[in-house]
Formats: structure tokens, sequence, C-alpha cells
């Protein structure tokens, strides 16, 4: 009876020890997993758990804290609708000058523009979470250049939050690390007549870029 008992306690001490050992290896499989996580992955996962109306929080470089509800993610920017449904426009352009047009405003922030985000919760917790793996997408070897190329070939009237200030216009080109802006009031076709000057700015200095 006692040779009974003792291997009932040999089974049962080998199985608890199993048991830790395999929640130890869950753990150090999780401590990896989330060392390799970058803060884009962590946002595009917080975006998807929030659906496509999900509003974000960022504080900017400088301290301006944005709202963006993302919609693509780069190589190191992310893009999006700025401000959460319903709130007022956060883009600082002058009142009335999109009054014909409910969209809220697009906008296109550097990565390196974040000073921090800013989240509940939830999305704390959602931005943990394991994602599915998938084919890498093209706009996820996308990097700004391109994005602000393509900007300057629609010819879009935008506002460019630098860590100097904020200056409406419109690309006129982009180099391999920065762009020239046309400044122009808002609202203004870009025409020369109407080019107040003109700015040459560094990538690094870009915080925000906005437009319709």
């Amino acid at each position: 009876m006692r040779w009974d008992r003792l291997f009932d306690d040999l089974e049962s001490q080998l199985d608890h020890e199993q048991r830790a050992e395999e929640r130890a290896i869950e753990l150090d499989g999780e401590r990896l997993r989330i060392g390799r996580l970058g803060l884009r992955d962590r946002l595009a996962a917080m975006s998807a758990e929030g659906g496509p109306r999900a509003a974000v929080r960022l504080e900017l470089v400088g301290g301006r804290v944005v709202q963006v509800r993302p919609a693509a993610f780069g190589r190191d920017w992310l893009s999006g609708h700025l401000g959460a449904p319903g709130a007022p426009d956060e883009t600082g352009l002058e009142p009335g000058t999109h009054a014909s047009t409910s969209a809220p405003p697009q906008c296109v922030i550097p990565l390196s523009a974040i000073a921090a985000v800013l989240p509940g919760r939830r999305q704390l917790e959602a931005s943990l979470a394991p994602q599915p793996e998938s084919a890498a997408r093209l706009a996820e070897r996308i990097g700004l250049a391109f994005v602000l190329r393509d900007l300057a070939r629609r010819r879009l009237g935008v506002e460019v939050t630098t860590t100097d200030g904020r200056h409406h216009g419109t690309i006129d080109r982009v180099a391999r690390d920065h762009l020239d802006l046309a400044v122009h009031e808002t609202g203004v076709p870009r025409r020369e007549r109407d080019v107040h000057g003109y700015r040459m700015v560094p990538f690094e200095r870009v915080l925000l870029v906005t437009f319709r």
C-alpha cells in the first residue's frame, strides 16, 4: 500500500514539474515574441483590434497630441484620418476653408515623429496580442519619400507640421531626404503668383502632413 502511495506521489510530482516546465517554456516564448515587437507592430495590432473607426492618441515630438484612425502602415510611416469620429477638425487650417466637405482630413505621420502613444487599457492589451502571420504587403515596404512623392504628383494642398511650426502649401518635389514646399494660402491652388516662398524641409523635421 505504501508503494502505491509512493508511486502516486512521484507521478503527481513529475506531472507538476512537467506542467511547470511547459509553462516556463511558454513564458520564455512570450517574452521573446514581445521582445521582437516594434512600435509599428503594436500600433497595427491596436488599430486592428478597435476596427476601422478606432482612434489612437499620439503625442508628437514637441508635445502636440492628435487622434488618428490608422488606415495604412508603411515601413516608417502611418496614414489615416485625423481626429476621432465627430471630433473637431485638428488640422489647424483656417476655419471654413473646407466647409464644402464633411470628410475628415487625412494625414501621414512619420513613425520617428511619435514621441509617445497614449493608449487606453484595452488598447494597450490589444497592442500585445499575437497577430496572424501574413505575406508582406506592398505598403509595408514603402518608405516615407514614396508617399510624399504621391502627394506631390497629385498637387494637393497640404499642411506640413514640422518641429518649427506649421506651413501650408503644395509639395513641389521630393528628394532623397527632404521635400520642397511652395508656401501659399490655404484653399488657393498652387500658382506662381500666389506663392509666398519656398521651404526645403528635411524629413527628420517633419511631424505631420495633413490634406484632403
